[in-house]
């Protein structure tokens, strides 16, 4: 078992889009998140306090990276604060599933964006007893 403490958490996860402007728009807007930086070929957007969001243009980047296209991927957000996300989404005219309540007691909403990313808001992790170990299945 790895030692505790090594990994502390994601700093960045990073998506293939064909518009990565536009994919930001999407993120502002349904989501909140700020835009740290943009050029050529990708956007950054703050995903919290201490993680981004990378948007970028299709193809290799530097040190043989690329985005990632058709993914799921979840943000922690705080409880009591997914209907009024839901609605934001909605407003869009972004269909929404949810919010979910799962086995535990925490909840979830699930967006798929404009490039077929599959995007969960779930506020897990943002209860006080909340650890990885209390992950359902099928979550």
């Amino acid at each position: 078992m790895p030692s505790a403490g090594v990994v502390t958490g994601f700093s960045e996860l990073t998506l293939e889009a064909r518009d990565p402007a536009r994919l930001a728009r999407f993120y502002q807007e349904a989501f909140g998140l700020e835009l740290i930086a943009s050029g050529d070929d990708r956007v950054c957007l703050a995903a919290g306090a201490r993680a981004r969001l990378g948007l970028w243009d299709p193809g290799p980047k530097e040190f043989g990276d690329e985005g990632g296209v058709h993914v799921h991927f979840a943000f922690t957000v705080a409880p009591g604060s997914l209907e009024a996300m839901a609605t934001r989404v909605r407003e869009l005219g972004v269909p929404v599933e949810g919010p979910v309540t799962h086995d535990g007691g925490d909840r979830s909403l699930y967006v798929t964006d404009p490039e077929g990313n599959v995007v969960e808001a779930w506020d897990l992790f943002e209860h006080e007893d909340a650890t990885v170990h209390t992950l359902s299945d099928g979550e």
